[in-house]
């Protein structure tokens, strides 16, 4: 069983009682092995003999692996050639033989699918399985024992088992908690399909949530969804970023986009759960260390902590540091600066700095620029 703490700064922050379901603690960072363990525990001896094989953006990749080494069951994975090296290593070291195929999951998936018929493999589905998708419930009925005065549980939903067996297993036992479902704008592939009435295919989009990057939900998890879950809402990438920033800085907590989602609907208000006893399921934290430090930077961009600007000075000693002296006096942190005066639109006889500053937030940020007006300074903030 996974913990379920109260979150007290997210709490006065989205408005809720909030509560965090850390699957980012299992052994593989993520809630997928929960799913694969009981499928691999439903094999039969012949299926076991002849081994496993699975198509993954990651997660789901590491949990197969892993359950399926300490089965003594062969494994193999096929992954999107894109994946995070860091679960692609992550997957091999767990005793998986990957095969990186394809540049999204569908194109992995036909692949896993071919290998399974030609080498005589079990295929575990990463979301569209029975076994997999009463896996994943088991964290619902961890939460109605955890939070006995639950009112509703946020989810993030890509292919739809995680959020199709939590739902059930929660409305089964107590159909007055709400299940709220969770997907990126860029590609809301559930919401497509409730809207069809049936699976649809959509683009492939990049998004900084790769783990519910799916662009077709399941036909079993889609029945389940239109069955139990009461709504689905959509956050912005920003908004991801944001929940992952928001993570780290209060509750010291690594989150992969995925894991986050459900954090950047509550703090955005998109719920309609204020005030209610809510859990939010931080599904993994399985990320890119490359992808993180980019995150950060967006999230302190979005969040008005990093700000950049053009700013024309006249071009004659000392003016850069008339500039900066002010910029010190107002205590914002120079991250970088280039002076030029042959581009920006630079006129004769001035320079523009191209100027990116760090503040304590928009309260910090609009007392900068008041004072620069002040001063004399025309700037252009570049966003």
């Amino acid at each position: 069983m996974t913990p379920a703490p109260y979150s007290e700064n997210l709490t006065r922050e989205a408005g809720n009682a909030l509560y965090l379901k850390l699957e980012n603690l299992n052994v593989t960072g993520s809630f997928k092995e929960r799913g694969a363990l009981n499928r691999l525990l439903l094999m039969t001896d012949a299926e076991r003999g002849r081994g496993v094989i699975a198509a993954s953006a990651g997660n789901h990749a590491q949990g197969i692996a892993y359950h399926a080494a300490r089965l003594g069951i062969r494994a193999e994975i096929c992954m999107p050639v894109f994946t995070p090296i860091v679960k692609v290593n992550a997957t091999r070291q767990y005793g998986a033989q990957v095969i990186l195929h394809g540049n999204d999951f569908d194109e992995a998936l036909a692949e896993a699918r071919r290998r399974s018929v030609s080498e005589g493999l079990l295929f575990v589905h990463a979301f569209d399985d029975e076994g997999v998708i009463a896996g994943q419930g088991t964290i619902g009925l961890e939460l109605l024992e955890q939070i006995p005065d639950l009112d509703a549980v946020i989810v993030a939903v890509g292919g739809g088992g995680l959020i199709g067996g939590i739902a059930c297993a929660v409305k089964e036992s107590r159909p007055e908690v709400r299940v709220i479902g969770v997907q990126t704008t860029a590609l809301p592939s559930m919401q497509a399909a409730l809207s069809a009435g049936e699976p649809v295919s959509m683009p492939a989009v990049p998004t900084i949530a790769d783990g519910i990057a799916v662009r077709k939900a399941g036909k079993f998890t889609l029945e389940l969804v239109q069955k139990y879950v009461d709504e689905i809402v959509t956050v912005e990438e920003e908004e991801t970023a944001t929940a992952i920033l928001r993570l780290l800085e209060s509750q010291k907590m690594l989150a992969e986009g995925a894991g986050a989602v459900g954090v950047a609907a509550l703090l955005r208000r998109k719920t309609g759960l204020e005030g209610k006893n809510v859990a939010v399921v931080i599904g993994g934290g399985n990320i890119d260390v490359t992808l993180l430090s980019r995150i950060i930077e967006r999230a302190l961009v979005k969040d008005g902590r990093l700000v950049r600007m053009r700013i024309p000075v006249p071009d004659h000693p000392g003016a850069l540091q008339q500039l900066t002296t002010l910029l010190a006096i107002e205590r914002a942190n120079i991250v970088q600066v280039i002076h030029d005066r042959a581009y920006f639109g630079a006129h004769l006889g001035e320079g523009v700095v191209d100027i990116t500053v760090e503040t304590r937030g928009p309260e910090h940020v609009e007392e900068l620029l008041g004072k620069l007006a002040a001063a004399g300074y025309k700037y252009e903030r570049v966003r």
